[in-house]
């Protein structure tokens, strides 16, 4: 969900979102679709793809106590560079 304030997103931007959500899940490897976690509101091009319970389950996922996180030993910037490496894999 966008603020008032926040600028529009830029048609790269959004084929970049949507490239992210056609992608599995860059923690636990659960098929697509998934959501695409902003690591900065704001900055479209960062963001990871993520499934459900690993983005906002209240006990696997980011916005919860993040036990897959830990178990996987991942934080923001791994989940973007696996999928950075799946989005330049699947040109």
């Amino acid at each position: 969900m966008r603020t008032k304030n926040a600028k529009a997103i830029t048609p790269a931007e959004r084929a970049h979102l949507e490239a992210v959500k056609l992608l599995p899940c860059s923690i636990c490897d659960a098929p697509p679709p998934s959501d695409a976690h902003h690591i900065n509101q704001g900055q479209h091009f960062t963001t990871v793809a993520l499934c459900k319970d690993c983005h906002q389950g209240s006990f696997n996922g980011w916005h919860g106590q993040k036990r897959m996180w830990l178990i996987k030993k991942m934080d923001e910037l791994s989940g973007l560079n696996v999928t950075l490496r799946r989005l330049r894999e699947a040109k």
